[in-house]
């Protein structure tokens, strides 16, 4: 069986979608996948053993540039690409009306969530067969239903599947080290910088080593301050998606807010401490074995506000309680 999966965004949404795959692939012998992705996030379904052919789209940056879109022919180059292939369903686990759009130039059925169940109910109009799966619940879990329905299998019982191997992933031989991912999007996701400094600082007089990523300037600036004068903390090179999976995949444990990549040191069954503001984890937290979530509790916590902070009260004390406590566990394992 053969199935064009529209996933396109974003990196927490591509990474929740990789446990269905795992399920799919375990109930029908045989079944494979194209999947359909935001160029900036293309290298992620090529790490799941069900994927054949990533199928890269670029929307948002099509969005920006219509007429040089046209002009240059790609997207005409891209429907023809989505017609190469004869598939024998379309699932579209976005349910978005742009991920429906796409649908249309495939000669399949296409399976969706219903009206009351997609994210934009309109999206519904594109299927040609619509799945009801309730909302109050985790994201991926809602991915794993829809595929269950749509590919008529049993829903599997117990925690979800990424597929992925983190021991292939990981760079051989480096020291154990920890992993503080403090690049985010809103404002009030951050975790206040003073915050990271001490949490660096007292992992390293423990003896921990310590890396930083980042992705922008602002967030290279910030590494740098974090890791200035702590001799055992460094801040990495600028990595491309595939880098920083490698690097997560080595991590001893993880440190987080609210970001696509602590989806994906969840996914590659690392341990971590994912910290949330003005978000709540019940829905898209990180999930998986070894995640905890601490979650603020100031004036905005959980209010869902892009930039009023809420950390002040989430202290490093705590974070590092925590963390030990994970980094016991996991070495009792």
């Amino acid at each position: 069986m053969k199935v064009l999966l529209v996933k396109t965004s974003s990196l927490g949404d591509v990474v929740h979608t990789l446990p269905a795959l795992t399920d799919a692939q375990r109930a029908i012998p045989g079944i494979r996948f194209d999947w359909v992705v935001e160029e900036g996030f293309a290298e992620i379904p090529a790490w799941h053993p069900a994927v054949d052919q990533v199928i890269p789209v670029a929307i948002r940056r099509w969005r920006k540039q219509p007429w040089q879109t046209l002009r240059s022919g790609e997207w005409r180059r891209f429907k023809a690409r989505l017609r190469e292939t004869r598939y024998d369903l379309v699932i579209d686990a976005q349910g978005l009306l742009k991920s429906a759009w796409l649908t249309r130039y495939v000669k399949a059925p296409v399976a969706g969530l219903d009206r009351d169940s997609a994210r934009e109910p309109l999206a519904a109009r594109f299927y040609d067969r619509c799945y009801a799966v309730p909302r109050e619940q985790h994201a991926l879990e809602r991915v794993r239903q829809l595929f269950a329905q749509a590919l008529g299998y049993p829903l599997p019982t117990g925690i979800g599947d990424y597929g992925l191997d983190r021991a292939r992933m990981a760079a051989p031989g480096e020291q154990p080290y920890l992993l503080f991912l403090h690049g985010t999007t809103w404002p009030s996701k951050h975790w206040p910088e003073a915050y990271w400094r001490e949490l660096a600082e007292r992992m390293s007089d423990a003896g921990w080593a310590i890396r930083l990523p980042w992705g922008n300037a602002e967030e290279k600036a910030r590494a740098e301050r974090i890791a200035d004068g702590i001799g055992n903390a460094a801040v990495l090179p600028k990595l491309n998606l595939a880098g920083i999976a490698r690097v997560i995949a080595g991590a001893r444990a993880c440190v987080a807010v609210d970001t696509g990549l602590g989806h994906l040191a969840a996914a590659l069954d690392v341990p971590a401490i994912s910290l949330y503001g003005p978000t709540l984890p019940g829905r898209v937290g990180a999930y998986g074995r070894s995640q905890v979530h601490l979650c603020a509790s100031g004036p905005s916590a959980g209010s869902g506000d892009r930039h009023r902070p809420c950390f002040d009260e989430l202290r490093p004390e705590r974070v590092v309680a925590e963390l030990n406590a994970l980094l016991r566990a996991t070495e009792s394992d």
